[in-house]
């Protein structure tokens, strides 16, 4: 079913996945008015949202963050990939295995991918980027913290942490506590860390609305010569205060498709194959970034040579591309 819900100029299309990717969780793709598979110059935001949008009504993932500023009328020209959490912590594998079949099935610059989350999707960014570094060009994560045992990769991506100090819901020690970790392990040159003064949890919900959030995250990429966090984009309480006064609500025209997608018997057997897998942390799959050998790829997913050559029917010599895919199982 396809629906027109706002009658303006700017074509945006929100589509609906539900029982889609095995080991994942249910999502919307939006993608932008000039969307075209043959280009691969598009953005990509992964939005991970808070306790309050969890269960298995997605249209609930509407109700605040980067999809409902994008109906409000903030112009976002990326694709969004916006996943709804049926309840508990997220989980990095299943985010991963989302990125995995998004790559499969949208043109986006895989230099280029973004990730920002609140309050539990704070938690689920922090987790996820501590998890998956080496895709992520940039990250912002809003009143959470971390269950991360591992704060070192952290370090690797330009990430801006932003907490209110007025916090109830999520102490402001949560973000204080992975920022004090992160800087226990040595320097931190990638990392802003900004306690906004007597904000409380839902202030922070603002900042998806504001133009600030994705001139920051857009500003990265893993193609920089040398990688640096953006210090001149600033988000204060004044232009938290603002959010809503700049969106211009006749800018978008929305559509939202419901799809019906299920899996299929074999999908079905790759579900439990992968439950099995969640033990040991293990996506379905790899995509090549520079430095990598099939030794190094093995050695990180606890397997062998032989046994991703197998998989994908290389040889032990083949010469690995930038982006190529690398099933792992």
């Amino acid at each position: 079913m396809l629906m027109s819900v706002f009658m303006h100029t700017q074509a945006q299309h929100f589509k609906a996945y539900k029982n889609t990717v095995s080991n994942g969780y249910n999502f919307w793709i939006s993608t932008p008015h000039d969307y075209d598979s043959a280009r691969n110059d598009y953005p990509l935001i992964l939005f991970i949202h808070g306790n309050s949008l969890c269960g298995s009504d997605l249209n609930r993932v509407l109700r605040y963050g980067v999809l409902d500023a994008m109906e409000k009328g903030r112009k976002i020209n990326a694709l969004v990939l916006a996943p709804q959490n049926p309840g508990g912590a997220w989980q990095a594998t299943k985010l991963h295995n989302l990125i995995c079949w998004v790559r499969e099935h949208y043109a986006f610059d895989t230099n280029r991918i973004y990730v920002i989350g609140m309050s539990l999707g704070g938690y689920g960014t922090l987790d996820f980027v501590g998890t998956h570094p080496e895709y992520i060009a940039a990250a912002m994560a809003l009143c959470g913290g971390s269950t991360l045992k591992d704060y070192s990769k952290l370090s690797q991506v330009p990430l801006w942490i932003i907490h209110g100090t007025g916090d109830k819901a999520v102490s402001v020690t949560q973000s204080q506590k992975v920022v004090d970790q992160m800087k226990a392990l040595g320097e931190t040159p990638l990392l802003r860390f900004d306690k906004l003064n007597g904000a409380g949890h839902s202030h922070l919900a603002r900042v998806f609305y504001v133009n600030e959030t994705y001139q920051w995250l857009l500003a990265h990429s893993l193609a920089d010569s040398i990688r640096k966090v953006d210090t001149t984009v600033k988000i204060t309480m004044n232009t938290l205060a603002a959010a809503y006064q700049n969106i211009d609500r006749n800018a978008n025209h929305i559509t939202i498709e419901y799809g019906t997608n299920t899996l299929s018997s074999d999908s079905t057997q790759n579900i439990n194959d992968s439950i099995t897998d969640t033990t040991t942390d293990t996506p379905s799959c790899h995509y090549v970034k520079k430095g990598d050998t099939l030794s190094a790829i093995a050695r990180r997913y606890h397997t062998t040579v032989s046994r991703l050559c197998q998989i994908n029917h290389i040889n032990e010599n083949a010469i690995l591309q930038i982006g190529q895919k690398i099933k792992l199982k």
